[in-house]
């Protein structure tokens, strides 16, 4: 929807038409505050007098780059605690927009509680996200109380519990998860609708055709007998080396680990199980005839085990965004958790395959929207998906397909392994 674009656009009118702000403070992911922001502000014909300083780098350059005479002031999150709590600089920002408010969705981290401190000293907050409750209603409290301070969903965390949500899995008087009450979901919306737009792209904009497939791999009775060992007793021993899952949560990284095809030993040496995924990343390869193609990994062992059997390059920096958008990569690695929010590389291709599964539906879809999103020139993007078949893959897509992608899920979907061990 270019949410980007749009609030520059009012940014530009509140400071030279009404004059109602004077310094404009911006905060997003970093490739995001390093590269997008500018881009579009070079890019359209009526924001270039907007004058921009992107505060990222070294200390050095972030302070230099914050004594330089700007409109607008683009900082890194990461470095959000650092500019409030360390740079010794005046925080005279009488504006602030907040891009990827999901990401401040936890109330108790150091980059909200140092927001949090200027907060009060803000005339105007913008907050945008395409995921605001990615993992339940939850998220909005923290997200909410730093555009009105509580106003609407209450003060503390406390409040908003008691008020929209009953307890859910307990152990006597100990409360693990909360789930809302059943009129909960309406509650909250009537309650943040005057101060929220909700729109979706498709809606609005002639958007390409999504096609969502599954490509599926098979485990050799060997490399089955090894995944169900981990699974069933926690322990798996391969040529001296030991991987041990200590908990449901690592049970569930172990084994999505091996269902790409290998997995961290307890020393972090690399075990390889199979290249059942790597075979079928070769057959999609192929297949595009040379197009463009991009590739989500998860794992560092995975982005490894690729690099050594394909030429590929991984988007990291301004100069591969640029290289990808104009169709010099063919085929381009991306980890949803560093290129997952605001970069545009819908101009490069149209087709992305998933090596390896996240639980966290905010990375999957965010990751999705680098293509299927306004500016895509195909009529079709592809998202394809490589499952191992008979492994948590399935539990993971299921997930996601469902939208239950919260810690319970995860812990759910290897639960009833752990109680078989006790």
């Amino acid at each position: 929807m270019s949410k980007t674009s749009i609030t520059l656009t009012a940014i530009y009118d509140l400071l030279f038409d009404s004059f109602e702000v004077h310094k404009v403070l911006v905060v997003a992911p970093l490739r995001v505050a390093r590269d997008t922001w500018s881009a579009e502000i070079e890019k359209w014909e009526h924001l270039r007098e907007l004058r921009y300083s992107v505060v990222v780098g070294t200390e050095q350059e972030r302070l230099k780059a914050l004594s330089t005479p700007a409109d607008i002031y683009i900082i890194n999150r990461e470095n959000i605690q650092w500019l409030v709590e360390e740079s010794g600089l005046p925080l005279d920002y009488d504006m602030a927009v907040i891009d990827e408010l999901s990401s401040f969705k936890n109330h108790q981290s150091k980059r909200f509680k140092a927001f949090m401190k200027i907060r009060p000293k803000l005339k105007r907050i913008v907050g945008l996200t395409g995921t605001p409750a990615s993992n339940g209603l939850m998220d909005l409290f923290a997200e909410f109380k730093l555009l009105d301070m509580g106003e609407r969903l209450g003060r503390f965390i406390g409040q908003y519990r008691n008020a929209y949500f009953q307890p859910d899995k307990r152990n006597g008087i100990v409360i693990y998860s909360y789930k809302p009450l059943p009129d909960a979901e309406q509650r909250i919306y009537d309650k943040i609708s005057d101060i929220t737009i909700s729109m979706k792209a498709a809606d609005h904009l002639t958007m390409p055709e999504l096609v969502s497939t599954e490509y599926a791999v098979q485990l050799s009775d060997k490399e089955r007998e090894k995944y169900d060992r981990l699974k069933k007793e926690l322990v798996l021993s391969e040529d001296s080396e030991e991987v041990t899952a200590s908990n449901a949560a690592s049970l569930s990284n172990k084994l999505s680990q091996m269902a790409n095809g290998a997995v961290y030993s307890d020393d972090e040496s690399v075990i390889e199980i199979h290249n059942r995924k790597l075979d079928a990343l070769e057959d999609i390869i192929e297949s595009m005839n040379g197009r463009p193609l991009l590739v989500a990994y998860w794992f560092k062992h995975d982005m490894e085990r690729i690099r050594k059997r394909f030429d590929v390059r991984e988007i990291r920096s301004s100069e591969d965004i640029s290289d990808w958008n104009s169709g010099k990569i063919p085929v381009a690695l991306i980890h949803p958790a560093s290129a997952g929010h605001g970069l545009n590389l819908q101009q490069g291709g149209s087709a992305l395959v998933w090596f390896g599964l996240t639980w966290s539906l905010e990375l999957y879809q965010q990751t999705n929207a680098r293509l299927w999103r306004q500016g895509q020139t195909a009529d079709t993007v592809v998202i394809q998906h490589i499952i191992t078949k008979g492994t948590i893959d399935e539990q993971i897509m299921k997930a996601l397909k469902t939208k239950d992608t919260t810690q319970a899920a995860l812990i759910s979907a290897v639960k009833a392994d752990l109680e078989v061990h006790k």
